[in-house]
């Protein structure tokens, strides 16, 4: 009651001054910070009053927010704006400061807090003061203000019509919108323990303890001192209660909750404030897309350098830790610092870095045989019946590979392309494509079980997406049409069953027409390919003349390249965009984006390697009857020495070519956008000027994270592991190309996100979505095209059925290199020259072979002389060859699929050690919260006992 009538005896609300508003909301503050410390020493619970006089207070902060709107000049005028002065504050707790209690000056000017010095920045807003959105803007911050978060406005140092909101969430609202959101913080610390061991083991353990002292301390690991001691991962963690607040270990409360953790705090809030009168006019993301805030980020952790040693003076701060143990060159061949990424980023980004590196490490076993392999060609050069053959083969003349201008040519020509041709397809193919598709299981296997580590760390196990707001766009589109949610129980928007189906006849089309696009462009180098054969055969220079196919090879495969980056910028993106249908939410629209775009963009870096490894020279015809394209151009044969030479220059080029050009998007184009904006910041303010920015403003001026956050990064490594996998029988180096170039991919993806890209939002994800269906696909596809790659394209099956069937060691069960003997006579076919059609007889007759014209020619396949009863008809080595290769095809396919099954059945997806540590952690949390609990009503206990004020029948 008295303070009922102490509150109505104050004056009224329009007749008091600014100075006088603040005094009494100061005196409102004051009661109740004087208020509390008495609770526990009275019986009267004083609960239901303290709740009133907050309420009260807030109804009155939120009316003079709206007499400041209706009776002061509007928030964006100039007259309120100065270059890096106050210009409003929500809040006017933010404006008190404790008697006694000093601010650090580094507080006030390194740009993380507000200019009282006290209140750190937990997230910007940034916005134009043209921009006609202000009545939008206006009523958004003031229910900002309302919801609890306090703002500052500065307007920017460099364009005074630039405007920054700094927003700062009270420990109040921090801990309620955390116990909302089932935010988990640490409460108790771990307690290890060993499993029993006996003293044989303990024996032997002590034994290879003494061994590792002699080797070298792991250079790998990173330097414990270094790195900061993570509480929540040496801690048991639970969902934050405000009523639980004493079981936490609460050290400070401006640091127990992170900054991350703050930041996505903040970004929930206003994901869920009002802008406008409306049932669905809610939300910052709405805002963004309706151009009435520019930007909204949360801010890095200071700057990324320092002029003291981290050694010496340790970190400033995270990201400068974080640099200089991760994004620095000097520490490329360290383990990453995956708890300070996921502190700093959040498990999301957290994630794609953990698969990376798994990915990364993974790739060593498969760089290491595939580099055997390749090794193994070359120590077995020499040996090479086939190859020694087709070197001393200067006695039988080839058919020239295309019509007129191309000549005769000696087998022994083709020596080094025979050479080159065993490095890659030698005995050991068979055994590496086997291990890849075995290795492709393991290493998803494997992966399923880091990740259920990884999510046991960082608290994801039993986290579960939040219900998603629906997307702006299906918003607008479907919002005549209503249903209730099963879930919230609220109407929404609903798109009928006919209208989704035709969207998805639409979209399947359109997707269906950028392949056909691709395809037509896979043909454009078929004709280019065949068309410039001739050219370079008849060129004036002897080096081009004489290797007319490899450089026929080399030009298509870069132009080839140019195209498939030409489509990827100017078709990809915007089709996809356009032929997605309207999803609900927005991870029903990047899972659709995400697979259209990876349908596209494997078939347009795939397509013209499928040609080559199936299609090139398999339909020419023969001579005197060959096919041709449009009854004009004559297809193009492989080389006397094989199509292999020509799939190994194709994934070469391509792959070395495409990882370039992808790190230098990632870190080209961003270093030179930051170089170009700091340089006009120099000309304009200065050497000096840069470093004296408040760090909004430096972030404001590095590059946003792209717009479909990991999806690029996803792509292009998912890419890499189909190139990897799919034709790794041709090319065996591909393995340890792709380990260079990731171990490259880590330090420079980690310094963009560090110094090159504003702060992205930390977001939760318990694993890496629909990329791990993608890359199973991708692992079932592996197995079939290489199957296809030693049956078809490589001459594995020839060579066996004809050491088993028709050389030396026929019927005697050998397969050595004697028994190889005759071979490369026995693969090629007779034709007679007189048979050329009159568009295809070259330019030479062949006198400068033997001094007459020629009468006889050879080419590759198994045909019968011209002197048969059928003239090139097949010979019945023929078909026994591709009975060999359907068979070795069927019986590779399901033997390889076996074995992948049989480790998919054999490695559990949870670990054995972990599944007990969690029953273990689950036991312990339990025992802990009723200790707590128990201990908490025992001290109360006693503290009644000490008043005088016992109750009977008091538990326990």
């Amino acid at each position: 009651a008295g303070f009922s009538t102490a509150l109505s005896q104050t004056p009224s609300i329009s007749s008091i001054s600014s100075e006088g508003r603040e005094d009494l909301q100061v005196n409102q503050l004051e009661t109740q910070i004087w208020i509390k410390p008495d609770i526990q020493k009275t019986d009267v619970d004083f609960s239901e009053i303290l709740n009133a006089i907050q309420e009260i207070a807030k109804d009155v902060n939120i009316f003079f927010d709206e007499l400041e709107g209706v009776n002061s000049p509007s928030k964006d005028d100039d007259s309120l704006l100065h270059h890096g002065n106050l210009t409003s504050t929500s809040d006017d707790a933010s404006r008190l400061e404790v008697v006694g209690e000093e601010v650090p000056d580094k507080n006030k000017t390194n740009g993380l807090y507000f200019r009282d010095g006290k209140c750190r920045i937990d997230y910007i807003l940034v916005y134009r003061k043209s921009n006609p959105q202000t009545e939008k803007r206006e009523v958004f911050e003031r229910n900002i203000r309302a919801e609890g978060l306090q703002m500052e406005k500065e307007s920017s140092l460099t364009n005074s019509d630039i405007i920054f909101v700094k927003l700062h969430a009270p420990w109040e609202v921090l801990g309620k919108y955390a116990e909302l959101m089932n935010v988990r913080m640490p409460f108790r610390r771990k307690i290890y323990y060993l499993h029993r061991r006996y003293k044989f083991m303990n024996r032997i353990e002590k034994q290879i303890s003494r061994f590792r002292g002699w080797l070298p301390r792991k250079p790998m690991k990173l330097d414990k001192e270094t790195l900061p001691d993570l509480e929540e991962n040496d801690c048991y963690t639970a969902p934050f209660s405000q009523q639980r607040i004493h079981h936490f270990i609460i050290h400070n409360k401006d640091t127990f909750f992170n900054n991350a953790t703050r930041s996505r705090i903040v970004h929930h809030i206003l994901q869920r404030v009002k802008y406008e009168e409306g049932k669905n006019k809610i939300g910052l993301n709405r805002l963004l897309s309706n151009g009435s805030y520019e930007a909204a980020f949360p801010l890095h952790e200071g700057s990324y350098r320092s002029k003291n040693s981290i050694k010496t003076h340790g970190a400033e701060n995270h990201r400068h830790l974080l640099y200089e143990c991760w994004a620095s060159w000097g520490v490329w061949y360290k383990y990453q610092p995956l708890d300070l990424v996921r502190r700093y980023f959040g498990e999301k980004i957290g994630l794609y870095f953990a698969w990376l590196g798994w990915y990364t490490g993974m790739l060593f076993p498969a760089a290491f045989i595939g580099l055997f392999v390749f090794l193994y060609g070359v120590t077995t050069l020499n040996h090479c019946q086939v190859s020694k053959e087709v070197c001393q083969a200067t006695d039988i003349i080839m058919c020239p590979i295309c019509d007129k201008y191309c000549p005769f040519m000696r087998l022994s020509d083709s020596c080094i392309y025979a050479k080159v041709t065993h490095l890659f397809d030698n005995g050991a193919t068979v055994f590496f494509a086997v291990f890849m598709a075995v290795w492709a299981t393991v290493f998803l296997e494997f992966w399923k079980r880091r990740r259920a580590v990884i999510a046991y760390d960082w608290d994801l196990i039993d986290w579960e997406e939040e219900e998603e707001e629906i997307r702006p766009q299906f918003e607008a589109k479907y919002s005549k049409k209503e249903r209730m949610n099963p879930i919230s129980g609220k109407p929404e928007p609903y798109q009928a069953f006919a209208d989704k189906c035709s969207r998805l006849i639409v979209s399947a089309s359109g997707i269906f027409f950028m392949i056909c696009v691709v395809i037509a462009a896979v043909f454009g180098i078929v004709i280019y390919r065949v068309v410039t054969v001739s050219t370079f055969a008849a060129f004036k220079w002897a080096l081009i003349r004489n290797n007319s196919q490899v450089a026929t090879t080399g030009t298509a495969v870069c132009i080839n390249f140019c195209i498939i980056m030409l489509l990827n910028v100017v078709t990809s993106e915007t089709l996809t965009i356009f032929f997605t249908e309207q999803p609900r939410t927005e991870s029903e629209w990047e899972n659709s984006f995400t697979l259209k775009m990876f349908l596209f963009q494997f078939v347009n870096l795939n397509s013209s390697t499928f040609y080559i490894a199936f299609f090139l020279g398999r339909f020419t015809g023969h001579p005197g009857a060959y096919l041709r394209l449009i009854n004009r151009w004559r297809l193009e044969e492989c080389h006397p020495s094989g199509c292999l030479i020509d799939l190994c220059m194709q994934m070469g080029i391509i792959m070395v070519l495409k990882q370039t050009w992808n790190n230098f998007m990632e870190l080209g184009y961003p270093l030179i956008q930051n170089w170009w904006t700091r340089r006009k910041l120099r000309q304009e303010y200065g050497t000096q000027g840069k470093t004296n920015f408040p760090q909004w403003e430096k972030d404001y001026n590095l590059q946003p994270m792209n717009a479909y956050g990991l999806f690029d990064e996803y792509l292009e490594m998912i890419l890499q592991f189909g190139f990897t996998t799919i034709f790794v029988a041709a090319f065996p180096l591909a393995p340890l190309l792709a380990l260079l170039n990731n171990i490259i991919e880590i330090r420079l993806d980690a310094y963009k996100f560090v110094t090159q890209w504003r702060r992205p939002l930390a977001s939760r994800a318990k694993d890496i979505g629909i990329w791990y269906g993608i890359l199973e696909g991708i692992g079932i596809l592996s197995v079939i095209t290489n199957a296809f790659v030693i049956a078809v394209t490589s001459d594995f099956i020839p060579r066996l059925v004809y050491a088993y069937k028709y050389g030396p060691c026929a019927g005697q069960g050998e397969a050595g290199q004697k028994c190889m003997v005759g071979y490369v006579n026995a693969s090629l076919s007779v034709f007679l020259v007189s048979d050329f059609e009159n568009r295809s007889e070259p330019t030479s007759n062949g006198s400068e072979f033997s001094g007459s014209p020629l009468k006889y020619c050879r080419y590759r396949d198994y045909r019968d002389p011209p002197d048969s009863p059928v003239p090139y008809g097949y010979t019945l080595q023929f078909w026994h060859v591709l009975a060999a290769r359907l068979a070795f095809i069927i019986v590779f396919e399901h033997l390889v699929f076996c074995i992948k099954h049989l480790i998919s059945y054999l490695i559990p997806d949870l670990p054995k050690d972990l599944r007990d540590r969690m029953r273990r952690e689950k036991y312990l949390i339990q025992e802990m919260m009723y200790e707590a609990e128990l201990e908490r009503l025992q001290k109360e206990r006693k503290e009644r006992k000490k008043n005088g004020k016992s109750y009977h029948n008091e538990w326990p």
